[in-house]
Parts: structure tokens; sequence; C-alpha cells
């Protein structure tokens, strides 16, 4: 089994994390979940499991700020959804959907990396450089030209208009 970090919830409302022997910020905890590091929290007093309370306050705090995950439809919909018979099924739902939307996502990563085949900036870079390419021979062929426009060809059958 692998190793969880236990983080320990005080009343006074601070974070200890056991590992380190030191006090931590909700933000040290949503590292934690950035870095994929497993952990529990835990009510220093009683012991029980507040991992997903501390969860959802980390959410709370980051959907003030930039744009947000949830719509205020989504969560009215969810909160009108608690008590429903079919609420145990929502939770799974929007798990295996979020997990195939991820997959997705990686999926598209992956064939657009295959496509391109290199950094996004060394693409951009060759892109500048051809149309830096194209416009000299632009450029080249108006200064060598006679000024004249290029005759058209007519297809075979017709009379070439006259003006």
């Amino acid at each position: 089994m692998s190793h969880v970090r236990i983080i320990k919830k005080y009343p006074n409302r601070r974070l200890y994390d056991t590992e380190i022997s030191s006090y931590v910020t909700l933000e040290d905890v949503r590292q934690l979940i950035v870095d994929g590091e497993a952990f529990v929290v835990r009510d220093a007093r009683s012991g029980n499991d507040i991992t997903r309370p501390v969860l959802m306050q980390i959410i709370a705090e980051h959907e003030e700020h930039g744009q947000p995950i949830f719509t205020t439809e989504l969560l009215t919909q969810v909160i009108r959804f608690r008590g429903d018979s079919m609420q145990g099924h929502l939770g799974n739902f929007l798990e295996r959907s979020l997990q195939f939307f991820l997959e997705q996502q990686q999926n598209i990563r992956g064939q657009i990396g295959n496509l391109v085949g290199q950094a996004p900036w060394a693409l951009l870079n060759q892109l500048a450089e051809r149309n830096l390419d194209l416009w000299r021979s632009f450029q080249q062929g108006l200064g060598s030209g006679t000024g004249s426009t290029p005759t058209r060809k007519t297809p075979r059958g017709t009379k070439p208009r006259t003006r």
C-alpha cells in the first residue's frame, strides 16, 4: 500500500502536516493535490476524516478568483439534487464524466503532439521562416518583373475575350 500523508486540523483551524512537522496553509494542501500526493485530513481531536470539507473549502476559495469551473446554475442543480433518490449516482456520474474528459484531453494532446512532432515554438519559428521566404520571393518577383500582368491561358476550344 502506498504512503498516505496525514494532515491534522486543529480547532483553531490550523492545518498541521505530520510528515514535515509543520503547519501548512490551504494553498500548500492544494499544491499536494497538484503534485499527486496522497493525503488525508483528520480532525485533531476526534481523528475523524475531514478531507472532503477541506477539499470543498479549497474549491470555494479558488472559485472566487479567475474563471470559475462551477456555474451558479450547476451549483443550484447539485443542491436541488441532494435528497433525491438518485443522489448517490450523481457523484459517480460526475466522476466518470470528468475522467472521460481528462482521457479525451490527453488523447487530443497526444494527437497534436504526433502531428506537430516538435515543440510549439520550433513549429512557429519554421512557419515564420517559411512565410518570410515566401515574402522575399514575392518581393523579388515584384522587383524583377516588367510591371506587366501575366497573361492568362484560355482553355482549348474557346476564344480569348476581347475588351
